[in-house]
């Protein structure tokens, strides 16, 4: 388990951890589980957390 821990914090980006701080307390508070592991860790976000946070991207 301890294993599993540290491979997930040495796969963390920086700076979408600061991303998800900076984003206004009332949004991130109906962030699923989900969805912040997904902000954190995946390329590919579901759709209901895209939904959330539309006025938040840019498009690359």
């Amino acid at each position: 388990m301890e294993d599993k821990i540290k491979e997930m914090i040495k796969d963390v980006d920086p700076e979408r951890i600061e991303a998800l701080r900076l984003l206004p307390k009332s949004i991130l508070e109906t962030l699923t589980k989900e969805e912040i592991r997904a902000f954190i860790y995946k390329d590919v976000w579901p759709d209901s957390l895209k939904e959330k946070l539309k006025d938040y991207l840019e498009d690359l």
